[in-house]
């Protein structure tokens, strides 16, 4: 699923007139590379969530012939219900699938997926997140066994703990994630909420794992500074 129905205000300049999934960076949409990123790893049905000029992504898609892909379209013009109420509305298109992946449209990465399926996997997680060591205010906490054990705002000292650990090490979300189908069961949250809050809620009784990725290039082109930081990569 990639989740493309956010309304890029951070890019207003670039997203008065049409929505963040539709900016381009070296001649691509960002829609056109989380799509062809997923094709690559043998990903052969996605699920797009729109909200913002959602009219103009399923016209752009069909101008593209979904880029041959079988693609679904969850609408959530009526809401805007964040990553986690969006893969709700989402379920029915998912059901028939036990390992999925969720990808922020507005990442550019060189992270290895196939990599990242077979450590999911083999870890037997209910979830894995990428992650990477790098400065943000707000950071996810994993303890010795590598499952995940709270949140952390460094700016305002905010912080939920899920279990307890004498030696948490901080990361943060590189916006992309694997779900177990099972998750889908266990959620309790209704309406509009974020992924983390169902993942954390979970995490006490369920392992939820972090794919680190410090190696790999990875932006996020929600901001204008990135964004333009993007456009003279070469890696894209």
């Amino acid at each position: 699923m990639i989740f493309a129905a956010g309304t890029g205000s951070r890019l207003k300049d670039e997203t008065q007139t049409k929505p963040k999934a539709l900016v381009e960076v070296n001649g691509k949409t960002l829609l056109q590379n989380c799509i062809e990123k997923l094709k690559q790893v043998g990903v052969d049905e996605i699920v797009i969530n729109v909200h913002h000029f959602a009219s103009q992504i399923v016209n752009y898609l069909s101008e593209n012939s979904n880029f041959g892909i079988k693609i679904h379209i969850s609408d959530e013009t009526d809401e805007l219900l964040d990553t986690g109420g969006g893969l709700m509305r989402a379920k029915h298109f998912l059901k028939d699938e036990k390992h999925i992946f969720l990808h922020n449209v507005d990442i550019i990465s060189e992270i290895n997926l196939n990599e990242m399926m077979k450590f999911h996997i083999k870890s037997g997680a209910l979830a894995t997140v990428a992650v990477k060591n790098r400065e943000t205010t707000r950071k996810l906490l994993f303890d010795s066994e590598n499952s995940l054990s709270g949140w952390r705002n460094l700016a305002t000292g905010e912080e939920i703990i899920t279990r307890i650990s004498h030696n948490h090490r901080e990361l943060a979300f590189s916006g992309i994630h694997i779900i177990d189908y099972k998750l889908f069961e266990l959620i309790k949250n209704t309406g509009k909420f974020s992924i983390f809050k169902a993942f954390l809620d979970l995490s006490d009784d369920y392992k939820i794992t972090s794919f680190v990725h410090d190696n790999d290039s990875w932006l996020d082109v929600g901001k204008p500074e990135t964004l333009e930081q993007a456009r003279q990569l070469t890696f894209l």
